[in-house]
């Protein structure tokens, strides 16, 4: 398999390479700011020829026994296990995050897939025999068809391995449109799959923009979305595609808080936001953005997280760094205005992350990690999701006001405590209206055999990612009423039964 970058990345259909677009868009090393390749933009038609594709595969696919499938999904777990670390340079190389941070990317996708290589076990149906005399009832989950998958670019992997493998592994064909941002780990996942045994058609990735997009919301052979980004985006994928008989999962937004109480450990509390704030340069959907600190330990936190922001080294992903650049220039401009408006907005700047060294070649898309205290509710570096290394902390004088504040905030993706109080947790997780919570652990991002979804305007639709909730959304349900009158005989064969 080829792992290195061409000039131009085209799309991959029946599992090879496609070629017809004269549209493209460029694709950036971030730690430099150079331009690295382009990235061909799909027509309406050149969507309608994937869309083609997968309807073509799926019936075939859809009747690929179970015990063929997971042998495929195994194969694919193997390769990408022994060649990981490919794809995280790749991920370096266009998001910029740094390698630990990549490895780590890959390695929750790889979740999703081992849990996919129990999809036998996940896709039985129940069975009531003797229902009413002479009358067995059962139910089957059976695929829904084509699906389409919008994945963003600030896991150009792991997002699209929390949706593809369960898709495929319950008889459905995929289109993958990625981010126009970083799009080349599609393909290498894509062209990896398919040495792995994937028939043609079941995986095609198209790249692209809203043309690209507005194609597979409203093609009725798309049977389903699957959607990661803003909750604007969100909101209109969800509509667009509930109006043309589609099943969607979009999942947008986030402004995630961290309430630290006066018993927890402080130095962790600290390390925690840091880490949680900072990592990846703050594009993470699950980062934590604001600390909700109560007043009498507000102080000594805020200089905690301050001292070990400060020690942070900002640079190239390569060169062992530990935050790396922004994905684009015009998203470091957009993110350095969020820091301006909170300077005129009257909050209390403790770091400036707009100047700093960098150790890296060339410009770079590069802030420092940014802090403000003081922080009012109705500033625009509260109320926003920023995308970057900002950090904001809210001061409370109590339990019962820091969980008002999350529990008003529009959002509900991700959230977490910090104390030792098992009581104060315990009604922490009761009382919070957030999908995903935290114990002293920042970013409670689920496991893989667990399912991953926010609430409010975090999520539009009632199903959550990957785990037993993601191989619902991929499946319809079937109950089925029967009486056999007669016995049947099925012959005799001595030879052991054998899977196929």
């Amino acid at each position: 398999m080829t792992a290195t970058l061409t000039d131009t990345l085209q799309h991959w259909i029946n599992n090879a390479s496609y070629s017809a677009d004269d549209r493209t868009g460029k694709v950036y090393n971030p730690a430099t700011g150079e331009v690295s390749r382009h990235v061909a933009l799909a027509s309406r038609a050149t969507t309608e020829h994937a869309i083609a594709a997968a309807a073509a595969a799926f019936p075939g696919w859809r009747d690929t026994s179970l015990a063929r499938r997971t042998a495929i999904m195994f194969n694919f777990r193997q390769l990408l296990a022994e060649r990981k670390g490919e794809l995280a340079a790749i991920i370096t190389a266009e998001h910029g995050k740094v390698l630990d941070d990549a490895l780590g990317e890959v390695a929750r996708g790889l979740e999703v897939v081992e849990l996919c290589c129990n999809a036998p076990y996940l896709l039985k149906g129940e069975f009531s025999q003797n229902a009413s005399t002479g009358i067995d009832v059962q139910s089957l989950r059976q695929p829904v068809g084509v699906s389409a998958i919008i994945s963003p670019f600030n896991f150009p992997a792991m997002v699209p391995l929390w949706f593809f493998p369960v898709a495929i592994a319950a008889g459905n064909t995929v289109v993958l449109k990625p981010s126009e941002k970083d799009p080349s780990a599609a393909n290498w996942l894509a062209e990896l799959f398919t040495e792995a045994g994937l028939p043609e058609g079941v995986l095609n990735v198209v790249h692209g923009d809203k043309e690209a997009v507005d194609t597979l919301l409203t093609d009725p052979r798309v049977n389903s979305v699957s959607f990661v980004g803003s909750t604007p985006i969100a909101q209109y994928v969800y509509s667009t595609g509930t109006a043309h008989n589609k099943r969607v999962q979009a999942f947008g937004g986030a402004k995630n808080h961290m309430l630290v109480l006066p018993d927890a450990d402080l130095d962790l509390a600290a390390d925690m936001a840091v880490n949680a704030g900072f990592g990846a340069a703050g594009e993470r959907c699950m980062a934590i953005s604001v600390v909700v600190a109560l007043d009498t330990i507000a102080d000594e936190l805020v200089a905690k997280i301050a001292e070990r922001a400060k020690t942070l080294r900002v640079g190239d992903g390569t060169r062992g760094c530990d935050m790396g650049p922004l994905i684009t220039g015009e998203h470091k401009a957009k993110v350095s205005g969020y820091i301006e408006a909170g300077i005129t907005a009257g909050a209390e700047m403790v770091l400036d992350g707009r100047t700093g060294t960098v150790d890296a070649d060339g410009e770079g898309f590069f802030l420092h990690p940014t802090m403000f205290d003081r922080v009012g509710t109705d500033m625009s570096i509260y109320t926003e999701e920023i995308f970057g290394p900002v950090l904001s902390v809210v001061r409370v004088e109590s339990f019962n006001e820091g969980i008002e504040l999350i529990n008003s905030s529009p959002y509900g993706n991700g959230t977490a405590i910090f104390t030792n109080d098992g009581g104060a947790a315990r009604r922490f997780e009761d009382e919070i209206q957030v999908g995903m919570v935290g114990v002293n652990v920042p970013i409670p991002v689920p496991v893989g055999y667990h399912s991953f979804g926010g609430w409010k305007a975090s999520l539009f639709g009632d199903q959550h990612a990957y785990g037993p909730e993601g191989f619902k959304f991929f499946t319809r349900n079937k109950v089925i009423t029967k009486r056999w009158l007669d016995p049947s005989h099925g012959g005799i064969n001595l030879g052991f039964p054998q899977n196929d």
